[in-house]
């Protein structure tokens, strides 16, 4: 191990040069949803937190959704950018955005009914989906600044330019946490606050994202105004590559919902419980998917050059950095866990319901790293259809599967499911990973 760090010193420079400012950009984000969790956990009831946790956890749903335009930008743009073709670099950022803007609009026609589902799924109290509907219909119409925002995000990435996706999130997430604070604690709008506190930094950051790319494109030679972006064939094949990641999302926030939705019927503490744990859970998937941000871009170039040698040599150097950041997380969980879950909430049946189920988020961040940075390889390969496949097997055996036999383990049941899950995903990919590189598939 120390000799294939030595030899390859200046690749692992070269990876946590494009990883670390992503790694600590994206910490911002679940320490936003800590804020949130925290301003709000401390209005003295549960069903607030309750409220807040429902009435997220559809939009981050809807949004996450939406994660296809992000990864199938930074796979195309990172192969395009290995290849030294301009003029197809400022096409698909104009593809994607297109895209996404249509996505959005879509999204807020649909609101309407999105809402009906959020009381059916649920079967949560009136006072929980108050909450909820009030955090829901505000947030929704940041739909065409987060959707255009992770397009973004993801041509900055395809073109290694690191420091861009910092600049955004950190902006985005520096204005939300400070308005969430001013907008719940000094002016009480509550879970309102909440939500017009993430609207505005939405919207804020897309002026600011617009702003990088455009003298990001200037800097590089980019013609932003590339001739034929809008052919009917590529529009196709970026319609078709998002097809299999937008199954593959779906099915992974159909997971991540289930859980919550199905908390919400154990009980209101139940569902506060987990909504404080899923902070720890997003703390672990967005510091190691800082490792797989930069693995995205750089095997996506290597796909670009043409070189085996180079795709071989990123995977190796993604799991080592991968599977350091696992252990740290899972030793940071089990010396501080506790200690994290009461300053989320002062709520006393809240804090015992979180403290009871804590071991399974100790255990998460090594059982998960092999996904996320799985995930991320294949991005890069832009091998969509593995990917969907990947998880349609995780999500039915890995997850359904396992709750369905130890369903009477309540929540205990469903996070057994959640590692489970995870940990095949990444099993699934591996598996595939090795086929390919054996049959010398990988430029594929």
């Amino acid at each position: 191990m120390k000799q294939f760090f030595i030899h390859n010193k200046a690749h692992h420079k070269s990876l946590l040069l494009l990883a670390g400012p992503m790694i600590l950009s994206n910490i911002t984000v679940p320490l936003l949803g800590i804020v949130d969790t925290a301003v709000i956990g401390h209005l003295g009831s549960a069903h607030y937190l309750a409220g807040i946790a429902l009435g997220s956890a559809v939009i981050s749903i809807l949004f996450w959704l939406a994660g296809f335009l992000r990864m199938s930008t930074t796979g195309l743009v990172a192969q395009a950018y290995g290849k030294n073709d301009l003029t197809q670099l400022a096409a698909l950022l104009k593809r994607s955005l297109l895209l996404a803007s249509a996505v959005a609009v879509l999204l807020i026609v649909l609101s309407p009914l999105i809402k009906h589902a959020i009381a059916y799924l649920s079967a949560a109290n009136s006072d929980v989906l108050t909450q909820a509907y009030q955090y829901f219909s505000i947030r929704i119409f940041s739909a065409p600044a987060a959707l255009c925002n992770l397009v973004l995000l993801g041509w900055m990435l395809g073109v290694h330019y690191g420091r861009g996706p910092f600049y955004l999130l950190l902006v985005t997430n520096i204005v939300n946490i400070v308005l969430d604070i001013y907008f719940v604690v000094y002016l009480d709008w509550a879970v309102a606050g909440a939500a017009w506190a993430s609207l505005i930094a939405d919207y804020t950051a897309l002026v600011f994202a617009l702003f990088l790319v455009v003298k990001l494109a200037k800097k590089q030679g980019i013609e932003l105004n590339a001739p034929n972006w809008l052919s009917i064939s590529k529009m196709t094949e970026l319609l078709s590559l998002n097809r299999d990641i937008f199954i593959r999302s779906l099915i992974l926030q159909l997971c991540f919902s289930f859980m919550t939705f199905y908390a919400a019927r154990i009980g209101e503490t139940t569902l506060a419980a987990n909504a404080v744990l899923l902070n720890f859970l997003m703390l672990v998937s967005f510091a190691l998917d800082g490792v797989a941000y930069a693995s995205e871009a750089k095997v996506g170039q290597a796909k670009g050059q043409g070189s085996v040698k180079n795709i071989e040599l990123w995977v190796k150097i993604s799991v080592f950095w991968g599977m350091l950041f696992g252990v740290l997380y899972s030793a940071f969980f089990a010396l501080f866990g506790s200690g994290i879950i009461k300053l989320l909430t002062n709520v006393p049946e809240v804090i015992q319901e979180a403290t009871h189920y804590l071991p399974w988020l100790i255990a998460l961040p090594i059982l998960a790293m092999s996904c996320f940075l799985f995930d991320g390889i294949f991005v890069g390969l832009t091998r969509a259809k593995d990917m969907r496949n990947s998880m349609i097997l995780s999500a039915g055996v890995g997850f359904f599967g396992v709750f369905w036999v130890f369903i009477d383990w309540q929540n205990n049941g469903l996070w057994l499911a959640m590692s489970c899950f995870m940990l095949m995903r990444g099993v699934t990919l591996i598996i595939k990973y090795h086929h390919l590189k054996v049959n010398n598939q990988l430029l594929d």
